[in-house]
């Protein structure tokens, strides 16, 4: 089943910079496979939050912007912790997504039908 309910608005969590409780290669490899196989499945969530580690994968140079820049021009909103940025000194490296508030994030968890962490 490739098609999301219109009713439906999925959020999906990332919180660390890779996906799973994993050694670094196996957790970005795991996370890029992940990013494209919604992407190519369009099962596209209506809202990514990235905060604490997971606020590095929308950074340059961290190897997901490709993926995470077509999820937005699909129509995902990417919301970026911004005490989370400005801890790591990454405010200035954001590629993609809006840098917002924990407020927003409470708000799309809140307001969201399904949470998948990952």
């Amino acid at each position: 089943m490739n098609s999301r309910n219109n009713n439906d608005k999925v959020a999906v969590i990332i919180d660390r910079f890779g996906m799973g409780d994993a050694e670094r290669g196996l957790a970005h490899t795991l996370l890029k496979n992940y990013l494209t196989l919604i992407i190519s499945e369009q099962r596209i969530p209506s809202y990514i939050c990235m905060y604490g580690d997971g606020v590095k994968a929308a950074c340059k140079e961290s190897g997901f912007t490709e993926e995470l820049t077509k999820l937005e021009s699909l129509g995902s909103k990417i919301v970026i912790c911004k005490t989370c940025l400005m801890y790591y000194n990454l405010l200035e490296e954001v590629a993609v997504g809006s840098v917002g508030t924990m407020l927003d994030i409470i708000d799309i968890q809140y307001n969201s039908t399904k949470l998948i962490k990952l």
